[in-house]
C-alpha cells in the first residue's frame, strides 16, 4: 500500500514540475491561452457557465481545477515522435491550446448570438486580451447584455379551423407564456410540440417547418407581440408541393391520414415471389417466406398500428419498442406508404418489415485453479435458443461444473475433494403471460415473463449440500419524457437449502452458539414475492444529442420491497397444522417470514463535462415476524466496502457500536435489519482514461431485536445517530468508455465500535484506520 502510494505521489509530483514548462510545446512566435473569463457589465441575469458551450476555444484542462494534468503529460514527451513513448505520451496528454485571435472573434460572435437567441437582442460582447506570463495569454470576454425583450401578449394565426381547434384547446400546455423572454430556444421548443400535437391528431404530412413567429415591437418598448402562424402546405417547400398532391386533394388545406391497412413482412428481399405466403389474422397481412419463424398472434399482440384508425406517430414508436423485445428479430422497419383517399381524408398503408437473428448460440468456459498446489478445473457450458416456440422465446439453459483435488491429512471428512454441479434452466417470454388476459392487458403492459429452475450440488470436506430454486417474474422497460423506466415483479421465488450428510457435530464444532452462522448451514426454505422500481434520467448515447450538450444533473431512484412466508403461514393455519419446535415446517424445514424495503436515491450534478458532484442516500429496513425470530443470514444487509462507508472493508462495520474481535470469524456477526448509507463525492477528469475522485461516506447497520451475539446492535430512536460511522478518501478510476475500473482508498474518521477509537480522524493510524478497495463501475 505504502509503495503504491508513494509511486502515485512521485507521478502526481513529476507532472506538477513538469507543468511549469507549459509552454515547451508552443511555437516560436505564439502564445499559450492560459486563462478564459466571461463576465457580465451590467445587472442582466445571465448564467456564464453555459456560455463556456459558445467558445470556439478554451484553455487545457485543469485536473481538480488547479493544475493541467493533460498537459503536463503531453509536456513530458520529447520532440522525437519516432519513439513509442513519446507518442503514448501525447496520447495521453492533451496539445496546448495556442492562442488564436480569428477564434476569439468567433468565440465573441457565438455568445452575441446566443444571448440574442435568448432574448437580448442589443446585446454585445467584447474580448479583453492580457498577457497572464511568459507566452501566455488571457482572455476576458465582457458581455453588455442590456435590456431583455419579453413577451407581451401572445396570439395565433391558423387559418384551417380545425388545426386552430387543436392548438388553442391546447394552449395549457404551451411553453410560451406571457412576460417570459423572447427565447428562441423556446420558440424552437414549441414548434415541436405543436407538431407532436398535430401529427398525433393524424396530421401525418405536417411538420415543423408550417409554423413560424412574428414579433411585433413599438418603439421604445421592450414588450414584444408574438404571433404563432400556422402556414398551409401550399406555400412550404417541398417534394411534394403541386397544385394539387398525388391523391388529388388540394395543398391549400392539412389533411388527416388513417391507416387504411398493415402488414408484416418477414421474407427476405430475394425470396421469389412464387415462395410468397400470405396470411389473414386479426385484420393484419402477414407475408412469409420458407421460414415462418414467428406466428401471427404474437406479431398481433406486439403491433399498435390499428387498420381504421387515424394515423399516430404514438403507436409507431410503440411498434417499434414492442417488437424490439423480440429476440429473434434482428432489424425492424416501419414504412407508412401513401395509399389514396376517401373525401378529404388521405389513406396510409403500414409494411412492417422484419429480418431474423439468428436462432441458436451455444458457448463454453473452461478456467484452471491451483490452491497450494491443489489443482482443479472448471468448466461451464451455455445454450440459448430464441424462438424456442415460434413466439421468440428465449430458452437458456447452463451447466456448470468444478472438481479440485486435496492434499495432506483427510481423516475424518466425509469428502475428498472440492465438487460442484449447477444447472440453470430459464425461458423468457416476450410478453405479460398469465391465464386469462386480454390482449388490450398485454398491451398496456410491454412486459416480458420470465420462469426460471436453478440447482446446485456442492461437496466439501466437511457437509454436503444441495440448493434449488424457483421463480416467475415479470419485467417492465419504458422509456417515457426523457426517463428510463424499469420494473419487476417476482410473483414467486422459491429457495430451499439442505445438508443431506455432514461431519459428526460439524455445525456445533463452526458454530456452538451462534445462531446466524448456524442458519447459514442449516437447512432453511424461503418462498418470497417482491417487486422493484427504478427511474432515471441519464440520457442513452444518441447522435441527435450534440456534443456540446451537457446535461446538468443526472438522477436515479431505486425502491424495492419483498414479503415472505405469508403465503405458507396462512395455509398453516388454515388447515390446522401442528407446529414443530414452536414454528411451522415444510418438507420438516422451518420456512423465513419477513418484510423488507429497501430504498436509493442518488443525484449527480454536473459542472462541466469534466467534473461532478455525486450525492447518494440509502436506506432500508427487514423485519422477521410470524414463524420467524430472525432474517435469513442472506437477506440481511451489511455495511463497509466499494459500494457502502469506504474507511471500512466489506462486512466490518456495525452493527451499531458492535466490537468486532476478529474480521475473519466475526464477520457472520456484522449483518443488521436496518441500513443507513450517505455519500458524497466529487469526481474529475483528470489525463487519458484516468479519474479522480474525493469522497466522504458515512452510515451503519442496526439491528431490529437485541440479539445476544451482536451486543451494541440494537437500533434506538435516542442514539443511533451518535452510532454513525464517518469516512473520507480519494479514488483514482479508469474509464475505458464500456466499462470502468475503480480504485478507492478510504480512512476512518468516526468509528461507533466500542472499545476502540472512537476519532480516528484526530488520531489517525495508517494501518488501523485506511482500506483500499478495487471494483468495476461507479459506488453509486
Amino acid at each position: 500500500m505504502k509503495s503504491l502510494c508513494g509511486i502515485l505521489s512521485a507521478l502526481l509530483l513529476v507532472l506538477l514540475v513538469s507543468s511549469c514548462s507549459s509552454v515547451r510545446h508552443v511555437p516560436q512566435g505564439k502564445y499559450l491561452l492560459d486563462k478564459v473569463k466571461i463576465s457580465v457589465e451590467d445587472s442582466a441575469k445571465i448564467d456564464t457557465r453555459e456560455l463556456h458551450n459558445f467558445l470556439r476555444q478554451t484553455p487545457n484542462h485543469k485536473a481538480l481545477g488547479f493544475t493541467k494534468l493533460q498537459l503536463a503529460t503531453y509536456n513530458l514527451s520529447g520532440q522525437d515522435t519516432t519513439k513509442w513513448y513519446n507518442r503514448w505520451l501525447r496520447r495521453a496528454g492533451e496539445a496546448p491550446v495556442v492562442y488564436d485571435s480569428a477564434m476569439t472573434a468567433a468565440s465573441c460572435r457565438q455568445i452575441q448570438l446566443a444571448l440574442v437567441n435568448r432574448g437580448y437582442l442589443s446585446a454585445k460582447v467584447d474580448a479583453d486580451i492580457r498577457h497572464s506570463g511568459k507566452r501566455r495569454i488571457a482572455v476576458d470576454y465582457i458581455i453588455h447584455a442590456g435590456k431583455p425583450h419579453r413577451i407581451g401578449r401572445l396570439d395565433y394565426s391558423i387559418p384551417d379551423p380545425h388545426l386552430e381547434y387543436l392548438v388553442v384547446a391546447d394552449t395549457v400546455r404551451s411553453l410560451i407564456k406571457n412576460g417570459m423572454l423572447l427565447d428562441r430556444n423556446v420558440l424552437e421548443a414549441e414548434r415541436v410540440r405543436i407538431t407532436r400535437r398535430l401529427r398525433e391528431a393524424g396530421y401525418y404530412r405536417f411538420n415543423r417547418e408550417l409554423i413560424n413567429f412574428t414579433a411585433d415591437t413599438i418603439a421604445g418598448d421592450r414588450n414584444v407581440a408574438l404571433t404563432v402562424n400556422l402556414r398551409s402546405p401550399a406555400y412550404h417547400e417541398t417534394e411534394w408541393v403541386s397544385p394539387t398532391d398525388t391523391f388529388g386533394l388540394t395543398l391549400a388545406d392539412h389533411h388527416r391520414y388513417d391507416i387504411r391497412s398493415v402488414s408484416f413482412v418477414l421474407a427476405d428481399a430475394s425470396t421469389p415471389r412464387e415462395q410468397l405466403d400470405t396470411l389473414q389474422y386479426g385484420g393484419i397481412s402477414y407475408i412469409y417466406g420458407k421460414d415462418k419463424y414467428l406466428q401471427p398472434k404474437v406479431l398481433d399482440e406486439m403491433c399498435y398500428i390499428i387498420p381504421g384508425t387515424s394515423y399516430n406517430p404514438q403507436s409507431i414508436e410503440r411498434t417499434y419498442e414492442a417488437l424490439g423485445r423480440l429476440s429473434i428479430i434482428r432489424h425492424i422497419n416501419i414504412e407508412m406508404v401513401p395509399s389514396g383517399a376517401v373525401g378529404q381524408t388521405g389513406l396510409l398503408d403500414a409494411v412492417i418489415n422484419l429480418s431474423r437473428n439468428k436462432k441458436q448460440s451455444m458457448t463454453a468456459e473452461l478456467e484452471g485453479t491451483n490452491s497450494e498446489g491443489d489443482l482443479g478445473f472448471g468448466i461451464g457450458l451455455t445454450y440459448r435458443h430464441r424462438n424456442i416456440g415460434r413466439g421468440s422465446e428465449l430458452l437458456t439453459a447452463k451447466l456448470r461444473s468444478s472438481y479440485e483435488s486435496l492434499s495432506g491429512n483427510l481423516e475424518g471428512l466425509i469428502n475428498k475433494r472440492y465438487t460442484e454441479f449447477a444447472g440453470e434452466l430459464g425461458i423468457t417470454f416476450p410478453k405479460f403471460e398469465f391465464p386469462f388476459l386480454s390482449k388490450s392487458f398485454k398491451q398496456r403492459r410491454l412486459a416480458t415473463t420470465e420462469f426460471a429452475l436453478t440447482a446446485n450440488y456442492q461437496e466439501r470436506p466437511e457437509y454436503t449440500r444441495v440448493i434449488m430454486g424457483a421463480g416467475w417474474k415479470w419485467k417492465w422497460q419504458q422509456m417515457r419524457e426523457d426517463k428510463l423506466r424499469r420494473q419487476i415483479f417476482d410473483l414467486v421465488d422459491v429457495n430451499y437449502v439442505r445438508l443431506p450428510s455432514s461431519t459428526i457435530n460439524f455445525i456445533d464444532q463452526i458454530a456452538p452458539t451462534n445462531p446466524l452462522l448456524r442458519y447459514s448451514y442449516e437447512d432453511h426454505f424461503i418462498m418470497r414475492t417482491g417487486y422493484s422500481y427504478s427511474r432515471t434520467n441519464r440520457r442513452l448515447p444518441s447522435g441527435e444529442i450534440s456534443a456540446r450538450a451537457l446535461q446538468p444533473y443526472v438522477e436515479s431512484i431505486r425502491l424495492s420491497g419483498e414479503t415472505a412466508g405469508n403465503l405458507l403461514y396462512g395455509i398453516s393455519n388454515l388447515i390446522g397444522q401442528k407446529r414443530s419446535d414452536g414454528v411451522y415446517k415444510v418438507l420438516g424445514i422451518q420456512y423465513a417470514q419477513y418484510i423488507k424495503a429497501d430504498l436509493d436515491y442518488t443525484y449527480t450534478r454536473n459542472f462541466t463535462r469534466r467534473s461532478a458532484l455525486a450525492a447518494h442516500v440509502g436506506m432500508g429496513a427487514v423485519y422477521p415476524y410470524g414463524n420467524s425470530t430472525m432474517v435469513p443470514f442472506e437477506k440481511r444487509f451489511y455495511a463497509g466496502g466499494a459500494n457502502s462507508v469506504r474507511g471500512w472493508s466489506v462486512r466490518t462495520l456495525g452493527p451499531g457500536s458492535y466490537d468486532a474481535k476478529n474480521s475473519v470469524t466475526d464477520f457472520i456477526n456484522q449483518c443488521g435489519d436496518i441500513r443507513l448509507d450517505l455519500s458524497l463525492e466529487y469526481r474529475a477528469k483528470l489525463f487519458w482514461v484516468l479519474e479522480g475522485a474525493l469522497f466522504v461516506d458515512a452510515g451503519n447497520i442496526w439491528t431490529v431485536h437485541n440479539y445476544e451475539n451482536q451486543p451494541g446492535g440494537l437500533f434506538k430512536f435516542d442514539s443511533f445517530y451518535r452510532q454513525i460511522a464517518a469516512a473520507y478518501g480519494a479514488g483514482l478510476r479508469l474509464d475505458f468508455t464500456v466499462f470502468l475500473l475503480r480504485f478507492d482508498l478510504g480512512l476512518k474518521a468516526h468509528n461507533p465500535a466500542m472499545n476502540q477509537e472512537r476519532w480516528p480522524i484526530v488520531h489517525p493510524n495508517w494501518r488501523r484506520d485506511a482500506n483500499f478497495h478495487f471494483s468495476v463501475g461507479y459506488p453509486f
